[in-house]
């Protein structure tokens, strides 16, 4: 089955036409038609578990044999948990209520007329993944959901878990009176079906890259569709004189419990000349018990020489691994300064018992979110609030921060006049 998917696939530009006209009817749909559809969703997901796992088995024996990274075999590992997780994600899609044509008021109002906005789709949503195979599955419901049709592009590494994935979804589709080019899955033949992917601009109207910045970048340099880029790693903690060990601890090892996914791993820690030595060795002491490697600074390495030194290069790079470097600064001010020129930009965290510190860091760090006294942990699926989240957005402008259904949807604004 695999080989004849990969022998007459579509082109990605066939696909992106497909997906485009299914778009147009989607888009009129009633919401519980496609919630019938996300129900379909999460139930092939569950019925055909023992499926999906032996074809993610075939991917994970053929790139042990390619001496893929341990980390990409991470994300690429598929266990009966994750699964269960996207399943749960997708009942949830369910019950939230439908976003689409939902009416908001607007500051901009016309002279005898009534004006407000609505909620639409976007159109056509294309969706480039390394790994994390279940993300196929939860973009499909979150696209559904908006009212969009989805392009799913994973990894060659994954290849036979995504077209098990991609199946069983359109299977699921077909029970439904939905157009079978909401979901198109494209093809694993690498960075060619990309680069014509990323400029089908007659045709899409945005782009999702998920993964390392191997990934991300050259899709920002070559898409001619506008593109929203996630992040992952490389999220900083400054540890203030005046915060607690044990809160500092605790924000470290929880940020990172949200394995195989490191969207908001603390791995840079910023501390101040002041700080105890024997707090500073307390804390990396347990974080070694944990599994995490410590890296310092030259002046935490002159303190302590059996410390491994951190490069200079390391301090603006993700790990993605149980790996944390240690830096001294002297001051908030320069704590502040040091992460809008090293972090990733999206997540970033203060531990503090000083009111006057978390309203300067918050107003002077520029990232997406910041975290005071509270750990930057992601979760896809928060158990408050409305949204399920695919992924955290660094990027400058509209749409930053958290990738929720809001994130898939653009505002029309409706005059409605009275013929005055």
């Amino acid at each position: 089955m695999t080989m004849d998917f990969i022998e007459f696939a579509p082109t990605p530009t066939e696909s992106a036409r497909r997906a485009y006209d299914a778009s147009l009817i989607l888009a009129s749909t009633k919401g519980s038609d496609r919630d019938r559809a996300i129900a379909a969703f999460a139930e092939a997901l569950h019925d055909r578990q023992a499926e999906i796992l032996e074809a993610n088995t075939l991917d994970l024996e053929a790139s042990r044999d390619m001496a893929v990274p341990d980390l990409i075999l991470d994300w690429l590992k598929l266990t009966p948990e994750r699964l269960q997780i996207a399943v749960q994600i997708l009942q949830r899609l369910v019950q939230i209520s439908d976003p689409i044509r939902r009416v908001m008021a607007t500051d901009y109002q016309v002279e005898y007329s009534q004006t407000y906005c609505q909620l639409m789709p976007l159109g056509v949503v294309a969706l480039i993944y390394e790994a994390f195979p279940e993300l196929g599955a939860i973009a499909a419901g979150m696209c559904l959901k908006t009212g969009n049709s989805l392009l799913l592009k994973g990894s060659s590494e994954a290849s036979h878990t995504n077209l098990a994935i991609a199946q069983l979804l359109k299977s699921a589709l077909e029970k439904t009176n939905l157009p079978s080019g909401c979901i198109e899955p494209i093809a694993p033949e690498g960075n060619t079906a990309i680069r014509e992917l990323v400029c089908q601009n007659r045709y899409l109207s945005l782009v999702i890259p998920h993964g390392r910045p191997s990934l991300i970048q050259p899709i920002l340099q070559q898409a001619t569709v506008p593109v929203l880029q996630s992040a992952m790693g490389n999220c900083y903690l400054y540890w203030s004189p005046s915060g607690s060990l044990d809160l500092a601890r605790w924000a470290i090892l929880d940020s990172h419990q949200s394995q195989p996914d490191p969207v908001n791993a603390i791995e840079k820690v910023l501390i101040h000349p002041n700080l105890k030595s024997s707090s500073l060795t307390t804390l990396w002491h347990s974080l070694q018990e944990k599994g995490f490697e410590i890296r310092g600074d030259e002046a935490l390495v002159r303190e302590f020489p059996d410390l491994p030194l951190a490069q200079s290069w390391e301090w603006h790079q993700a790990y993605l691994s149980r790996t944390i470097a240690f830096k001294t600064i002297d001051s908030l001010e320069a704590a502040i300064s040091w992460i809008n020129q090293y972090s990733s930009g999206h997540a970033n965290c203060l531990v503090t018992e000083s009111y006057e510190e978390s309203c300067k860091f918050t107003v002077g760090v520029n990232s997406a979110a910041t975290y005071i006294n509270a750990s930057p942990r992601f979760t896809r699926n928060p158990k408050r609030g409305n949204s399920i989240l695919l992924g955290m957005s660094n990027q400058k402008g509209d749409r930053r921060g958290f990738i929720g259904l809001e994130a898939l949807t653009r505002v029309k604004h409706v005059i409605q006049g009275f013929g005055n």
